[in-house]
């Protein structure tokens, strides 16, 4: 994922982000390349938004 398929302001559920970031890393193992970095660093930002806009579901 590069950088700018990452919409800002995308309204993604935390839940959801959260999978992704979860899918990410089971694909990368234990380490990440350097663009697996990248794209976890916009996960966690998007993440992190979510969290602050109240946009997670309850389990």
């Amino acid at each position: 994922m590069s950088p700018d398929s990452v919409t800002p302001g995308s309204v993604r559920s935390a839940a959801e982000v959260n999978e992704k970031i979860r899918a990410l890393w089971m694909r990368a193992g234990a380490t990440l390349s350097a663009q697996e970095r990248a794209e976890y660093e916009l996960l966690v930002v998007e993440w992190a938004a979510a969290i602050r806009g109240g946009i997670i579901k309850a389990a």
